[in-house]
């Protein structure tokens, strides 16, 4: 009998454990934040970043759901739509651009996996087919706000300032987050970032990531709102996983940003 308890409980501890991962991996959490811009008017994104190709429900049908629902002025997408070394997910990721755009203007830069992806320019010719205003080093002017998109090469060839435009409001697009005080010396007000996963496995309660790739452990930029200057940067933890399969105590997430 001791034996049947002592089965019993690993088998219900195993259970719990199971939808406890799934939880953590499947279930998508929207933040919000609100920023003042001097002379910016009222808006409304939607942030996303580094889905890897997942798909949450048919067609990402999850995920497209909860983006429409908010109604944004526009989607930026901080870059690793795909995942390098899983190629099928290719579809996945151009569906979910071809779907997200269908809601509102999807600005796009690309992310480390992109641009390590020897098809990046077949990539970016077919995210643009879908409907992404794709921001290669380049700047478009949306609901009234100029908004520059850095790739991931510039950021590693240290062109930050190179397209840094006199306009003002200005929000910059770039993938990685721990390139934050160029930004700021760039001028920008708002800055937009993925590429860190929320530190993949968080501590409970303290906000603290473990790993972030170009930060290593205990990472200081994997999520929320940070401040220099007057350059405000806010990173979301994103949504699918890279060569680390598993996220804990940190959910896959939308990032809502109103500007008022």
């Amino acid at each position: 009998m001791i034996l049947l308890w002592i089965s019993l409980a690993a088998v219900a501890a195993s259970a719990l454990a199971a939808v406890f991962v799934w939880f953590n991996n499947r279930c998508i959490k929207v933040t919000r934040y609100k920023v003042e811009i001097p002379d910016a008017p009222k808006i409304k994104i939607v942030h996303l970043s580094d889905l890897h190709g997942k798909a949450f429900g048919r067609g990402n049908s999850v995920l497209i759901a909860k983006v429409k629902a908010e109604a944004p002025d526009f989607i930026a997408f901080t870059g690793d739509i795909i995942h390098l070394y899983t190629p099928k997910n290719r579809e996945v990721a151009l569906a979910a651009a071809g779907a997200l755009k269908e809601i509102s203007p999807l600005l796009y830069v690309a992310g480390n996996h992109e641009m390590r992806n020897k098809g990046y320019r077949f990539l970016r010719k077919d995210l643009k087919e879908a409907g992404a205003e794709v921001l290669d080093d380049s700047t478009v002017c949306v609901s009234g706000i100029t908004v520059v998109g850095l790739n991931g090469a510039s950021l590693r060839n240290d062109k930050i300032n190179v397209i840094t435009p006199d306009a003002s409001p200005k929000i910059l697009l770039a993938h990685e987050p721990q390139f934050f005080e160029k930004y700021a010396r760039a001028g920008y007000d708002l800055v937009l970032c993925g590429h860190a996963h929320g530190g993949q496995w968080r501590i409970p309660f303290t906000g603290v990531g473990l790993y972030a790739p170009g930060q290593g452990k205990f990472p200081k930029y994997t999520s929320g709102v940070h401040t220099c200057g007057k350059t405000k940067m806010i990173i979301s933890r994103g949504l699918g996983n890279s060569e680390f399969p598993l996220r804990l105590f940190n959910r896959p997430e939308i990032v809502v940003i109103e500007i008022n």
